[in-house]
């Protein structure tokens, strides 16, 4: 088995599943306890669209895309694709988790249902993680870097 560190950064993409499971059922509860049954949540196949999920109730659609980060991480911002702005009530939704993956704190980006995305068009474009054959990490001109500033702190 390897450490921590490692697990995290080698399985990010299965602790960003887990962690998105985990949210569908800790929010579907919630809403339960609320006498709000007729929500439907739907996942998206890929992120082609900029989404990750998609949760409904009455009128309201919510497009959301998750981020995930570790509690204690430098992470100074995410990623988000410009289509997220075409989404009724597109948002951001980053999940900060401890090591076993529980719920540390929240934080949103987005307007009030039935507003779109912020406009993020004059962000900062994003670039691959990961560098080229030549040692360049290129542009992807259709991402923009989402600064930690702009997200706003959830209770919970």
């Amino acid at each position: 088995m390897t450490d921590s560190d490692d697990r995290h950064s080698v399985h990010s993409v299965l602790r960003e599943r887990i962690v998105e499971h985990a949210f569908i059922g800790d929010a579907l509860r919630l809403l339960w306890r609320r006498r709000i049954v007729d929500v439907e949540v739907l996942r998206s196949e890929f992120d082609a669209g900029g989404y990750d999920l998609v949760m409904s109730h009455g009128a309201v659609v919510r497009h959301i895309q998750f981020k995930v980060m570790v509690a204690g991480g430098r992470r100074m911002g995410v990623t988000a694709s410009l289509k997220l702005m075409d989404k009724p009530s597109g948002c951001i939704l980053w999940i900060v988790v401890s090591e076993d993956l529980e719920f540390q704190s929240f934080l949103w980006f987005g307007n009030a249902p039935g507003q779109p995305l912020p406009d993020i068009r004059n962000l900062k474009t994003a670039t691959h993680t990961k560098a080229n054959a030549a040692g360049v990490k290129l542009q992807r001109p259709n991402q923009r870097t989402v600064p930690r500033s702009a997200f706003t702190p959830l209770r919970s």
